[in-house]
């Protein structure tokens, strides 16, 4: 199954939202959709999710218009929309059955997930005597208890402590592995990095970037180079004295070189080889999801 989303644009007024939105996501695969807030990534899944319609676009599954009637689609809001004061079975039966789910088929899928995610002892109890964790818990078990084609995950682990986000990592890679669209929204760079191979970049109403995250962090790496020495002073300093050096910025893991457009690692190799200075390492400089998202989002496009 492919689900694309073909150059949507969405106004509210006279306010721009969307202009021209495209990409498109496969069975079996997660797709990380990201941008600031604001940057119209909830008008885009509230679009795929038919809650309103594009002023123009289309969404499609297998090159046909989405319809949410065949085609299931479970949503996990960032901001939780459930019943505090009503038990957590009866919830979960009557978000079931708004879904075209039977009461039995929803109570058998509803003690699978509450086991699957250790929420069993919980089930009779009601929403607001649970942790924040524990709630984000049992909104997912609502989202997938339906059995969705389409998942969409936003900011998923949201509360949750290190035990429970390792529970609920198994439970999106079972996702995956099971052949569903999973869209991933999240400001925690590094479960995208480990979830999806491809990304989408929203930025003002546009795409800013979108393709495999190699592919993208590979494009930074041109003229970005990293040093490794126990001297960073003398590096430092050593690179100063090199005209095609634009920038040079010490981190963790060393100096962070950016070479002018049109140099590379080999011409800066060459150079520190003509001066008294001893590296203990070079290297193309890989960037991190997080500052691919700043460079795109830095400035509204």
């Amino acid at each position: 199954m492919i689900l694309e989303v073909k150059d949507i644009t969405k106004n509210f007024g006279e306010k721009s939202v969307l202009k021209g939105i495209s990409f498109s996501a496969q069975s079996g695969e997660a797709l990380g959709l990201l941008g600031r807030n604001g940057a119209g990534k909830t008008t885009t899944i509230r679009i795929i999710m038919q809650l309103f319609p594009p002023n123009s676009g289309e969404v499609l599954v297998d090159g046909k218009p989405l319809s949410i009637r065949e085609i299931n689609v479970g949503y996990m809001p960032e901001e939780r929309g459930l019943y505090p004061k009503k038990k957590i079975m009866e919830q979960l039966i009557y978000f079931a059955e708004l879904k075209g789910v039977s009461k039995d088929v929803a109570i058998e899928r509803a003690n699978k997930l509450l086991d699957r995610l250790q929420m069993t002892e919980y089930k009779d109890a009601k929403l607001e005597t649970l942790s924040k964790g524990n709630q984000q818990k049992i909104q997912l078990v609502t989202t997938l208890i339906s059995n969705p084609d389409i998942v969409i995950l936003d900011e998923p682990f949201s509360g949750l402590d290190p035990v429970n986000a390792m529970l609920l990592k198994d439970v999106v890679r079972e996702l995956i592995a099971d052949g569903k669209i999973v869209i991933f929204s999240s400001h925690q760079m590094n479960y995208i990095e480990e979830f999806c191979n491809n990304i989408v970049i929203i930025n003002g109403g546009q795409i800013a970037v979108s393709g495999a995250i190699k592919d993208i962090k590979r494009s930074y790496t041109k003229n970005l180079v990293l040093i490794e020495s126990d001297d960073n002073e003398a590096v430092k300093t050593a690179l100063a004295s090199i005209d095609f050096v634009k920038d040079a910025t010490q981190i963790d893991s060393g100096i962070k070189v950016e070479l002018l457009d049109g140099y590379d690692i080999k011409n800066l190799m060459s150079e520190l080889s003509k001066l008294d200075v001893l590296v203990s390492g070079i290297s193309l400089y890989e960037p991190s999801l997080s500052e691919i998202f700043v460079d795109y989002t830095e400035v509204e496009s």
